[in-house]
């Protein structure tokens, strides 16, 4: 059975302490994972300054270079995983079978982080607002000061979508050693991308992996300078008024009409279901949400017959655009949440047939579409970790004071008044205007957050 160890500072250590993860279609194991105790992760930890000052010693146009020879290293060579080789298409099978994402969105996954390392510099460009990169490296340049908050950025990854592994990664060009614990069914992306960066010239001192339980991740995030968790609610709320740890969390994002644009609202069906069901919905940048003032009805029939093509295939296939679940129970409860929902007044699901399905021993959540008349609706402010979205009668006057926290807009209108109303609102994360996906991200600007204000702080500077 493949075994994955820790890295303590880039080198392999085997622990006695494993955990098993099966092979989602057979149910057998599949992997064995090093497990890192409390001790180990807080020993390590007092030599994060060690780790900082190895990245410390390379200039950022340096480690710039070493993510762009990654990149290519990350999507194409074989690189060791503990004691044996991992050509990528192993990678991309062994993510597959433990996640259940299909092949094709491995590879689509893989090609986002590909492109995340690739283009470091438009990365840093964008999260530093086009400061001179030397002030990282000096400490100043052109009248502009900042100090690290931190020597470490702490991780706790989540294993529903590779995708979001790119967010982490400018730490390294940021001169941030990384303190990963990858999720239970995806320890495969950031152990891939640690080799990918240390055969590139990364230091392997600044890279720490620690697969480990829930009291392993809270040690993680107590005792790095600053911290990154990915969750459901349940699982961030614990950090949420942490400002020391950035929270990433259910999006809630959403596609919104002006009324000046939802008398055309077929013209729009395209990009609204992509919004929802690109990666199989399993990003927080997909849309749970579409609201407009009129033809809501309509709109949910029309995205529900268009999702409708999307069904379970074999993991190989490549027209494959559904993942299953993990724990079939996770399904199930989600599916009951749904329906107790609809017997609430005001909501109707516009999709037909039975929404749980079968294929290969897993099981599946069918794209699923409800109208509701209002944002009352206790559904229509809702994300599950599949193609799901409510359609929302909303007058446009109403919209942006009852949206909520946001992560995504992506609004369909010219109005300058209600465009206005949306730059003004503190509620939204991005802001698209225009038939532009939720889900489609641009490397030159921050996606959640901001990683550089997160790792460092400005000072008051002057030199006579």
């Amino acid at each position: 059975m493949q075994h994955i160890p820790i890295l303590r500072r880039g080198e392999p250590y085997r622990s006695v302490e494993v955990s098993r993860t099966p092979d989602m279609r057979t149910g057998e194991a599949f992997v064995e994972i090093s497990q890192a105790n409390v001790g180990l992760i807080r020993r390590d930890l007092l030599r994060q300054a060690e780790s900082r000052a190895a990245l410390a010693a390379l200039s950022t146009r340096e480690l710039i270079e070493i993510c762009r020879r990654s990149a290519d290293i990350f999507a194409n060579d074989t690189l060791l995983l503990g004691d044996s080789p991992q050509s990528h298409q192993q990678y991309v099978e062994q993510l597959s079978a433990t996640t259940g994402l299909p092949h094709v969105l491995v590879r689509n996954n893989m090609a986002k982080i590909r492109t995340a390392m690739a283009e470091m510099e438009k990365v840093l460009c964008g999260l530093t607002r086009n400061m001179p990169l030397e002030v990282l490296d000096n400490g100043y340049a052109s009248g502009l000061s900042f100090f690290p908050r931190a020597h470490a950025l702490g991780v706790v990854l989540p294993s529903n979508s590779p995708g979001v592994h790119s967010l982490w990664l400018p730490a390294i060009a940021l001169k941030t050693a990384l303190v990963l614990k990858p999720g239970g069914a995806e320890p495969w992306t950031p152990y891939r991308i640690i080799q990918s960066m240390i055969k590139a010239g990364a230091p392997r001192d600044a890279f720490h992996y620690y697969p480990c339980d829930h009291a392993g991740a809270a040690e993680i995030l107590r005792n790095t300078g600053r911290g990154m968790v990915f969750g459901d609610v349940s699982t961030t709320k614990v950090w949420a008024n942490d400002p020391r740890v950035e929270v990433h969390g259910p999006g809630f994002s959403k596609v919104m009409f002006g009324d000046d644009a939802v008398d055309n609202w077929q013209q729009y069906i395209d990009v609204i279901a992509a919004s929802i069901a690109d990666n199989s919905g399993r990003s927080c940048v997909n849309a749970s949400a579409v609201w407009a003032s009129r033809h809501a009805e309509a709109i949910a029939e029309a995205l529900a017959q268009k999702l409708s093509s999307i069904t379970p295939r074999p993991a190989a296939d490549p027209a494959a655009q559904l993942a299953p679940f993990a724990d079939p129970n996770v399904a199930r409860r989600i599916s009951v949440m749904i329906e107790d929902g609809l017997t609430e007044p005001g909501a109707r699901v516009t999709t037909q047939g039975e929404r749980i399905a079968k294929l290969e021993n897993c099981t599946y959540l069918l794209p699923t579409i409800v109208h509701c008349k209002s944002p009352d609706h206790p559904l229509a402010n809702r994300e599950f970790l599949f193609p799901f979205a409510s359609v929302v009668g909303c007058p446009q006057s109403e919209m942006v004071r009852r949206i909520g926290p946001t992560l995504v807009v992506t609004a369909l209108t010219n109005n300058e008044a209600f465009r206005r109303e949306l730059l003004e609102s503190p509620h939204v994360g991005r802001l698209n205007f225009g038939p532009i996906p939720t889900n489609r991200i641009s490397w030159d600007q921050p996606h959640e957050g901001n990683l550089f204000d997160h790792l460092y702080a400005r000072r008051a500077f002057q030199v006579a």
